[in-house]
């Protein structure tokens, strides 16, 4: 190296320290290391430097140290080893402020779209395939990732997907996509896998500082399946969440789940979202609607007593059931608490929409959920039940969150998911009006749906997903009321609502085709329609008095025998011994 070069870097380095010294705080004060660091740095001694600061035998000053080894290499060009010292500085807060100035380029959207590279494709698609015809450009042509069950259309509204059998082109594509080099130890099977939330969010906070895309392991969480427990270690600064794991792949619908089960597994996209709005504040909820308008109702009720005057041919009965969709148009979409066009909200707006497709009979259910038109039974002579918009709604269903004494360790019991009913009375006007009550056989159907809960979740995955999101719905409101966070001193400064984790958006449901169809018995129409949502409200289950605390310490035992020991320092997850 020339002289010159060896001066041009010794100036850039001590640039560095100087600009980083207005920068940060050094909470250490001054004094002899603080000088001999000053001297190392500005030489370009990195080697040296970092010992100097690792002797150091205040944490505050060692990580404030840190930050400063990690500007000067990052300066002169040594990103690797400049990310490598950032990851050894302990306190989140001090590792946050400096990653920002290691970035040599402005962070592009990462969140959930690395693990199918939908953007890479559909860049060449759109750069190769008659370029001026795309939406971006002002054309007509639009373009989309594959949808799963359901899709949203660049107009914002929610539409089935059409089932295609996944063979020939397409199997083979998907069969070169998958993993080739044999199981790897992340995706081996594990009945209780720990998934330690600072730890990932280092990890993600790194490869984002180095514009890298994130590893599949960590968009998927390991590949962990459901949460079942919560976990915090204040000594090792861990707060963890843990639940049955292993490995992943996509399925017909391109939804990512257990390759073993065939059940969802945990999204770090969602886990982002959740977490951000379940800490903002007590009493966080989300959720949303699907209904129809009172123009529309009023429209259809006049329709139908117009048109079921008299009997109609069969031949006139799907001219007949157009015009009745015709009148009563889209129903409406509001999503609350999370923002629209994120992935969470578009799993609560389908596994809602689809719910009620197999209550109206439109998509087939599992054995012992009949739809509510097939429930009917008019004896001749009586009169068919009214029109009512039958109102059928997701919401939690945990029998209890138990404690362990110490208030560390966590499990979350039951089911997760319910649906509740109400019949939803109509005025001529196309008013709706809230009974109160649901009718024998409305309150069927979701005590149905409720106890086949498990089935459905085998044969549509979506309402596991659902189930996920309350999950990490009730999790995050338990870190909020325990302030678990704060025991592990862990301040969320990439997964928190002020951090720059980029979370993944598309077009945001607004209208959806209405739900609703009919049967004849007795030679008389019978219709009905389904209103709802979700609703996603976990503040009585963790309020003061609610929980269960353990009796016999099984949580807190099981607590003590996951806890890592002696792990990588990248490491983020582990299994529980047997």
């Amino acid at each position: 190296m020339t002289t010159s070069k060896v001066s041009l870097r010794a100036t850039v380095a001590a640039l560095a320290v100087v600009v980083w010294t207005v920068l940060a705080v050094d909470a250490a004060g001054s004094g002899p290391d603080d000088a001999r660091l000053d001297a190392q740095l500005a030489a370009g001694e990195f080697a040296a430097a970092l010992e100097t600061v690792r002797h150091s035998a205040d944490p505050v000053a060692r990580d404030a140290g840190l930050a400063r080894v990690a500007a000067a290499q990052a300066a002169v060009g040594s990103r690797s080893s400049s990310l490598g010292t950032a990851a050894e500085i302990g306190d989140d807060r001090t590792r946050a402020e400096a990653l920002p100035g290691i970035a040599a380029q402005p962070i592009g959207g990462q969140g959930g779209a690395s693990l199918a590279d939908f953007d890479s494709l559909i860049d060449l698609i759109t750069s190769t395939v008659q370029p001026t015809t795309w939406d971006e450009v002002g054309g007509p042509g639009s373009i989309q990732p594959f949808p799963t069950g359901v899709y949203v259309d660049p107009d914002g509204l929610l539409r089935r997907a059409a089932k295609t059998e996944i063979g020939g082109h397409l199997a083979a594509l998907r069969a070169a996509a998958a993993p080739t080099s044999g199981p790897r130890e992340v995706r081996r099977s594990s009945s209780l896998r720990m998934v330690s939330l600072p730890r990932l969010e280092k990890q993600v906070q790194l490869r984002l500082a180095a514009s890298r895309p994130l590893d599949d392991e960590m968009l998927v969480l390991a590949g962990l399946e459901r949460i079942q427990y919560v976990f915090v270690y204040p000594d090792s600064g861990d707060l963890v969440l843990a639940g049955p794991a292993g490995n992943w792949a996509v399925d017909a619908e391109n939804r990512v789940v257990n390759a073993a089960t065939g059940q969802p597994v945990v999204r770090l996209d969602d886990l982002v979202v959740v977490l951000r709005h379940m800490m903002s504040g007590r009493g966080a909820r989300f959720g949303c609607a699907i209904t129809p308008t009172q123009d529309a109702l009023a429209r259809t009720q006049a329709y139908v007593k117009e048109t079921t005057a008299r009997p109609l041919a069969p031949v006139q009965r799907k001219e007949w059931l157009e015009g009745l969709r015709s009148q009563l148009g889209r129903q409406k979409i509001d999503v609350y608490g999370l923002d629209p066009r994120t992935r969470a909200s578009h799993l609560m707006v389908e596994a809602d929409y689809r719910m009620k497709l197999v209550g109206m009979g439109l998509e087939e259910g599992v054995p012992g959920v009949e739809s509510y038109l097939d429930m009917i039974k008019v004896p001749a002579g009586e009169a068919p039940p009214p029109m009512t918009v039958l109102r059928w709604w997701f919401t939690l269903n945990y029998d209890a969150v138990l404690t362990a004494r110490d208030r560390q360790a966590f499990a979350l019991r039951g089911q997760g998911v319910k649906v509740l009913s109400e019949n939803e009375m109509l005025t001529e006007q196309g008013d709706r009006v809230h009974t109160g009550q649901s009718d024998e056989l409305n309150s069927r159907f979701a005590r149905q749906f409720t106890a086949h809960f498990a089935e459905l979740c085998r044969k549509y995955p979506v309402y596991a997903e659902l189930r996920n999101l309350f999950d990490l719905a009730l999790a995050f409101s338990l870190c909020r009321e325990e302030d678990l966070a704060g025991k592990a001193g862990w301040h969320m400064t990439c997964f928190g609502s002020q951090g720059n984790y980029p979370v993944e958006h598309s077009v945001g449901p607004d209208t959806a085709e209405t739900v609703i169809n009919h049967r004849v018995i007795n030679r008389v129409h019978i219709v009905a329609g389904a209103s709802g949502g979700v609703r996603v409200d976990p503040t009585p289950l963790v309020a003061a008095g609610a929980m269960e605390t353990e009796s016999d310490g099984a949580i807190a035992g099981r607590r003590a025998a996951a806890a890592a020991s002696s792990l990588p320092a990248d490491a983020w997850w582990w299994d529980a011994s047997e």
